[in-house]
């Protein structure tokens, strides 16, 4: 079947979260993406929070492997000996893309850096994606999402303001760092196809967090605030945060004065106040107003809560767990939910987070085990079958593979 992106090999270099999601939604897009992998091990991913009885289970590794990698193809080989680094030179030289997310300076120790790719390849667009970036005094310091949560403020605005700051509870930078390096790829790809030149891109988690920190640095630099945490609440306006209700809570959000008005009538008129009609009014009334909202929404149902104010036009939403949220049938109408082959089985999946209604983004391939298309992805790179057991005999795949071919 024809995707937007049929045609464009991927050599996909990276591992855990960000890079594996980004070269997920190329996959998706119709990319052949050729996950390298360490032998023995493969990402790390594939082993996060898992028993081995669950991965047995779950055969290709841990319920996050299984998020972000489906749509690819895996080969296993050893980049710290030259076979290795040879064998995946020689791949790089037929593929479009080539991400990795190795500290800096790993790439042109293994003498596969832009420099050397785009000798073999001139239009090869090269990839890397970093925790700081490339350079400055923290570039040589690895980082996750939660330590770049930490560096950039972010949890310093998170959490009550009376405890200590908090991470938010999903992989935030992460994820929205692999939507960055996509649209980074897609961009350069779309300039190959004008010029016929490819380029060398980056980003980072630091760039990510920044990009998420925006209004926050913005206000800062402009007018020197420093903003604290406040919950669940908004600084920008009220109300704009969670209430309680009678079987959970929900997060009411009016920031104009119309949906202010709208909202106080069908919670109840009496709190449609002359000393809360603007925003700065109640910016100055924080504290009252919602004192006076809450003793409102805690006499309500969740559903009434939902039903009323979405009826008056007023942002809401209820407050679900996981499990809620995951089965709600608004996921599924919004086309979000995807199945994929597992084994025999199949399992639900997120799909990638927007619809192409011109081009399908359907899974084609379930994630992959580990080094288990290294055959088929070397012959469609032309390496004949005696190259390959050369290789396996050199250890470029990994010494039980050199075992093996002997």
């Amino acid at each position: 079947m024809w995707k937007i992106l049929t045609g464009i090999r991927v050599l996909d270099l990276s591992r855990v979260f960000a890079g594996p999601a980004a070269t997920q939604v190329l996959g998706d897009l119709g990319a052949d993406v050729i996950k390298v992998e360490e032998p023995g091990r493969g990402d790390e991913a594939r082993h996060f929070g898992v028993t081995q009885a669950t991965r047995e289970r779950l055969r290709e590794g841990s319920p996050s492997f299984l998020a972000l990698n489906r749509n690819k193809r895996s080969i296993a080989i050893d980049l710290s000996g030259e076979p290795g680094r040879r064998t995946v030179r020689r791949m790089a030289a037929g593929c479009d893309v080539v991400v990795h997310n190795f500290r800096p300076g790993a790439m042109r120790r293994f003498g596969l850096d832009y420099e050397a790719l785009r000798a073999l390849r001139g239009d090869v667009i090269f990839c890397e994606f970093y925790s700081y970036g490339a350079r400055g005094p923290l570039s040589h310091i690895g980082a996750n999402d939660l330590a770049l949560q930490a560096h950039s403020g972010m949890m310093s605005i998170t959490g009550e303001p009376d405890r200590p700051p908090v991470r938010c509870g999903t992989s935030v930078v992460d994820l929205h760092a692999s939507l960055a390096l996509v649209a980074a790829i897609l961009a350069a790809l779309f300039h190959r196809e004008r010029t016929g030149q490819g380029q060398a891109l980056d980003t980072s988690l630091l760039r990510s967090s920044a990009h998420l920190m925006n209004y926050f640095y913005g206000e800062y630099w402009a007018l020197g605030t420093v903003r604290g945490r406040m919950g669940t609440a908004n600084h920008l306006s009220v109300p704009n945060q969670v209430f309680p209700a009678a079987d959970g809570s929900v997060v009411i959000i009016a920031p104009s004065d119309e949906m202010w008005h709208r909202a106080a009538q069908a919670l109840d008129p009496a709190l449609d106040r002359p000393e809360w009609r603007t925003t700065i009014d109640r910016q100055h009334h924080r504290d009252a107003l919602i004192a006076a909202v809450s003793a409102v929404t805690r006499t309500m149902s969740s559903e009434t809560l939902v039903r009323r104010l979405g009826d008056a036009r007023v942002n809401v939403a209820r407050v679900n767990d996981i499990g809620e949220a995951a089965s709600h049938p608004q996921l599924a109408a919004a086309d979000a939910v995807i199945e994929m082959p597992l084994g025999s089985a199949t399992m639900k999946a997120v799909a990638s987070p927007f619809a192409l209604h011109g081009a399908p983004t359907e899974p084609d391939r379930a994630p992959p085990r580990l080094g288990a298309d290294r055959d088929r992805i070397l012959a469609d790179l032309g390496f004949s079958a005696d190259e390959i057991g050369a290789l396996a005999d050199e250890g470029a795949f990994g010494p039980s593979a050199a075992r093996s071919a002997s």
